[in-house]
């Protein structure tokens, strides 16, 4: 099943991420499913990275260029070579979405519990929200 994703922080002026065409693994049935589903994937995918460094490394204009939209310009080198758990991710997820740190919508439809039931669809569009805490006095 192929969707769309967006996500965004409240506030910024500029859509860092465009338009990403992602594939879930299974049709899920709720929120809380999806929301496994995408933590599940990207956990695997940064477990896999490669941890190995290049022994010269080097960037060229169009990478420096490229990653200078997205705000940080780095060689993605990873410092920590311990695994991501994918139960604590999943944990994470679901505690920070109940605290409201992060909104979803599908197809423009926010979707306020986790046990609510989803009927997505393949080209559905789907948006993550994620709001910043700011400091300062409460009074």
């Amino acid at each position: 099943m192929i969707v769309y994703i967006t996500v965004k922080s409240l506030g910024k002026k500029k859509s860092y991420l465009n338009r990403l065409e992602w594939t879930l693994t299974n049709k899920p049935d709720t929120l809380k499913a999806l929301i496994t589903d995408l933590v599940t994937v990207n956990v695997q995918k940064f477990n896999q990275k490669e941890t190995d460094v290049p022994l010269v490394p080097y960037l060229t204009q169009s990478d420096v260029e490229l990653q200078a939209e997205t705000g940080k310009v780095g060689f993605g080198s990873i410092y920590n070579e311990q695994r991501a758990s994918i139960d604590e991710a999943l944990c994470t997820a679901m505690l920070a979405f109940e605290d409201g740190l992060y909104k979803v919508f599908i197809n423009g439809d926010e979707i306020e519990q986790l046990d609510s039931p989803l009927h997505m669809q393949d080209g559905d569009e789907l948006a993550l929200i994620r709001f910043t805490m700011l400091a300062g006095k409460m009074w």
